[in-house]
């Protein structure tokens, strides 16, 4: 109800004309990126495609931290340049129109390419991708305050979130049901669509009408040196135990990838039903946000403990059926597991996001971020060993690390500090 009240609102101010042409331009440019993110999923999608083209397991498993790590990596070397430019829109706009030229590579790559090659091909676009996504991160917040006004923002950003969450949810029905046939040229197809997705969104955003900065207004950014920016990690013992807890919960984003790659072994019917899967994680994502945001404003700490220990039973779970069978686990179990998984997982990017807007920081929110960032951007990196490992000892054993891994991040929780918060918190 909450979700459909947005939607209302943001539409009655766009279509009153409420901040000029401002909230239209980030309602559609915002909405089809997220349509586009929908409709490219490499914990799902990619992951299906190269399972499907044949791809060895070491790029399958490196899907995931390749596109999370290389959409954290650069930020801190694109904050200063971004935050002392006056035309921050256009950043955003390179970074979509790259991500749709990225995109659209894959697709090529999919309907020519095969085994190894294609598994290649697909992992450099999707670098690519990943480091355009990384401008379209860091650009996007301070571009929506100087453009849209307060009280309207958060309306459109959910407003955006909804409409593509209905739409990616309805073309996941779709592929489950058979209308869209489970192939890996008409996924490619799919793909080159979210490839045009980002480029009219790209055109469009620079339609904006953005102010410029008042002549010696200071940047957030500004004056921070390297070593201003590391300092956290020297001075801030609880901040390097949650960056320790944050680097547990790794597992459980790169967990989807290899509960794919599970039920496609074997014969038959070589891989499950990449519709029913993307239905499951997005109906958890849609389910289950607004419930872990509430818990997280009371105790984000006791969320990451729940979470956490809800992703370790779901992952365990399906490593010891798989291993019990010796054999894949059919695409329904798949499914309901990934349901499971990522409703943990939601707890887990709730939490942690506003355990560390909550800490005390002082007035170095913009490093700590920008560090913790980083940091995890480089072990998910290191990630990409779990694919190998995948090749080696099968995905069923991959996962039951990864439980342990998400068991470890829910104990590891307990010992961080409850955040202080409001009297009505």
């Amino acid at each position: 109800m909450a979700a459909d009240s947005d939607i209302a609102r943001a539409a009655e101010a766009v279509a009153s004309g409420q901040g000029g042409r401002n909230p239209a331009v980030h309602l559609l440019s915002l909405s089809m990126t997220k349509v586009a993110d929908g409709l490219i999923q490499p914990k799902l999608v990619l992951t299906w495609l190269l399972t499907a083209l044949g791809a060895p397991g070491y790029l399958i498993g490196a899907l995931v931290p390749v596109r999370e790590a290389g959409a954290l990596l650069p930020q801190v070397a694109l904050a200063g340049r971004i935050q002392a430019s006056d035309r921050r829109r256009v950043y955003w706009s390179l970074g979509a129109f790259f991500q749709g030229v990225a995109a659209f590579a894959i697709a090529v790559a999919v309907l020519t390419l095969e085994g190894a090659a294609a598994g290649w091909a697909v992992l450099a676009a999707l670098g690519c991708l990943a480091v355009a996504r990384s401008a379209c991160s860091v650009s996007y917040k301070d571009v929506l305050a100087r453009t849209v006004e307060t009280g309207l923002r958060g309306r459109l950003t959910g407003a955006a979130a909804t409409i593509s969450a209905a739409l990616v949810f309805a073309y996941a029905a779709l592929l489950g049901l058979g209308v869209i046939p489970r192939e890996p040229g008409v996924l490619a197809v799919a793909i080159a669509g979210a490839g045009l997705l980002w480029l009219v969104a790209s055109m469009l955003f620079l339609t904006l009408d953005e102010p410029r900065r008042p002549d010696g207004a200071p940047d957030e950014m500004s004056g921070l040196s390297l070593s201003e920016m590391v300092a956290p990690l020297r001075e801030d013992r609880e901040f390097r135990h949650y960056i320790a807890v944050r680097a547990l919960f790794i597992s459980t984003a790169l967990a989807p990838t290899f509960l794919v790659m599970l039920t496609g072994q074997g014969d038959g019917d070589t891989l499950g039903n990449l519709g029913t899967m993307m239905v499951a994680a997005s109906l958890a994502a849609i389910l289950s946000g607004f419930v872990w945001g509430w818990l997280s404003d009371r105790s984000s700490r006791k969320v990451l403990i729940l979470a956490g220990s809800i992703s370790a039973v779901a992952l365990a779970a399906a490593a010891g059926w798989a291993l019990v069978q010796d054999g894949p686990i059919g695409s329904v179990a798949a499914a309901g597991v990934i349901f499971v998984a990522q409703l943990g997982y939601e707890g887990v990017r709730a939490g942690r996001k506003l355990h560390l807007t909550d800490m005390d920081t002082g007035d170095r929110k913009v490093a700590y971020t920008a560090v913790s960032n980083t940091m995890i951007g480089v072990l998910l990196m290191a990630g990409g060993l779990f694919g190998l490992a995948a090749d080696l000892i099968g995905p069923a054993l991959v996962l039951a690390m990864l439980a342990g891994l998400s068991a470890l991040g829910a104990v590891a929780a307990v010992t961080l500090s409850e955040v202080q918060r409001d009297a009505d918190g």
